[in-house]
């Protein structure tokens, strides 16, 4: 099963408090799962760590990144083709718009995101993460 991660779960993964990690990974730890995300996940999730300094917590991200269980997608032609109808037809964010067709692009089975404008786009199985 190929399993898109958007940005802010991969947040959670790092960031989160005891309760999200585990929402997140009970629905990823299954033995068929194959991790993909964008290479835009690299730069949302780099960019509070690169603004205050903080070293430590750039690293733990730079290890989530080099992990060879999670593949980084190159944002394509094709994937901005899409993420602009995406945009254009359900309102979704730019860089929500182009994790969705990141997603699409590559045949994701399922969208993980603590995000529920996701659920709008229909070619997409999404699963949201409890925030609770």
């Amino acid at each position: 099963m190929l399993v898109y991660l958007d940005a802010c779960t991969l947040i959670y993964l790092v960031e989160g408090d005891v309760a999200l990690v585990e929402s997140v990974v009970r629905i990823i730890d299954r033995d068929d799962v194959r991790l993909v995300t964008s290479q835009l996940t690299r730069l949302e999730c780099r960019v509070q760590p690169l603004r205050v300094g903080d070293v430590d917590l750039l690293g733990q991200y730079e290890r989530v990144f080099a992990a060879a269980d999670l593949s980084l997608i190159e944002v394509t032609e094709a994937i901005l083709e899409g993420a602009t109808e995406i945009r254009a037809k359900l309102g979704l964010k730019t860089p929500d718009a182009i994790h969705a067709a990141t997603a699409i692009e590559v045949g994701a089975d399922l969208f993980v995101t603590g995000d529920d404008a996701f659920t709008r786009v229909r070619e997409l199985r999404v699963e949201l993460v409890a925030i609770s």
